[in-house]
C-alpha cells in the first residue's frame, strides 16, 4: 500500500469513526458547522464572522446563517469588536460552552464503550496513537 493509499484509508476510517460518534443530545439535529463554529469561539475567543468562516472553513454567508441560528438559541451573542467599534464579533455564551461540553461528553462516552470492547492490545494501540494524532491535528 502506498503512502497515498494509506492516507486515504486513514481519512475514511477517521470520518466514519467521527460520524458514528455523533449522538443525540443538546445539539441533536443541528449542523456540524454549528459545533465547529462554537469550538472556534472556545479556542480563539470572540471573532468576526469572516474570521470564523475562514477557520471553519465555509462561506461567509453560511457562517452568518449558522451564527444567526446559534444566536437565536442563545449559544452565541454579538459584541462590539474592541479594536474597531464599528465591527461586530461573535462570543460564545455559557449555554454555548455547556452545549459543546454535552456533545463532547456524549461522544467520549460512546468512544469509551468502543474502547472497552477492544482487546487490551488493540486498546493500547489506539491509545498509543493519541499523541501522534494530536500532533498531526495541530500541524
Amino acid at each position: 500500500m502506498t503512502a497515498d493509499d494509506a492516507a486515504l484509508q486513514l481519512v475514511l476510517a477517521l470520518h466514519r469513526l467521527v460520524r458514528s460518534l455523533r449522538t443525540p443530545g443538546t445539539m441533536a439535529g443541528q449542523h456540524p458547522t454549528q459545533l465547529l463554529l462554537l469550538v472556534q469561539l472556545i479556542q480563539g475567543g470572540p471573532q468576526r464572522i469572516g474570521e470564523l468562516a475562514a477557520r471553519i472553513p465555509c462561506s461567509q454567508p453560511t457562517a452568518t446563517t449558522v451564527a444567526n441560528a446559534l444566536a437565536v438559541e442563545g449559544l452565541v451573542r454579538r459584541v462590539r469588536d474592541t479594536t474597531d467599534g464599528r465591527a461586530i464579533q461573535l462570543q460564545i455564551t455559557d449555554a454555548g460552552r455547556a452545549a459543546v461540553q454535552d456533545v463532547v461528553r456524549g461522544q467520549a462516552d460512546k468512544l469509551g464503550e468502543r474502547l472497552t470492547a477492544l482487546s487490551p492490545a488493540e486498546r493500547a494501540q489506539v491509545l498509543a496513537a493519541v499523541p501522534v494524532l494530536r500532533k498531526m491535528a495541530t500541524s
